[in-house]
C-alpha cells in the first residue's frame, strides 16, 4: 500500500477529486495549507501600502491506495492539477505498512 500526499492549487481541487473518483478512488483527506517553494510568494497592495505575502494558499490531499492503483492515481492528479505555471504543486509517495478500519477491524487492502 502507498500513501500519496499531493500539494495543489486550491482552485484545482474539484478537478482532482473528479479525476480520482473516475478511476475508483473513494477516500481522500483534504486540508487547507499554506506554503511556498520556488514560487516564493508575491507582493500585494492594500490601502496604499505594499506588503509581501510569503505563504500562498494550497490544498493538501492525502490518499492511501493499493500498489496496483498507484500509477493511475498519480497520473490522475498530475493531469487534473496541471496548469503549466509555477506553483502547480508536488506529489509525495511513501509506503504504508498497515491500515485498520476502526469500525469493522478490517485491515490493509480491505480497509482502504
Amino acid at each position: 500500500m502507498k500513501r500519496i500526499v499531493a500539494i495543489i492549487k486550491p482552485f484545482k481541487l474539484d478537478d482532482v477529486r473528479e479525476s480520482l473518483s473516475d478511476i475508483g478512488i473513494s477516500g481522500i483527506t483534504v486540508s487547507e495549507a499554506k506554503g511556498f517553494g520556488r514560487q516564493k510568494g508575491h507582493t500585494e497592495l492594500y490601502r496604499g501600502a505594499e506588503y509581501v505575502v510569503d505563504f500562498l494558499p494550497k490544498c493538501k490531499l492525502e490518499i492511501v491506495t493499493t500498489d496496483e492503483q498507484l500509477d493511475d492515481c498519480v497520473d490522475a492528479i498530475i493531469k487534473s492539477a496541471y496548469t503549466g505555471k509555477i506553483g502547480d504543486g508536488k506529489i509525495f509517495i511513501s509506503d504504508v505498512s498497515r491500515v485498520i478500519r476502526i469500525r469493522t477491524g478490517e485491515e490493509n487492502d480491505e480497509a482502504i
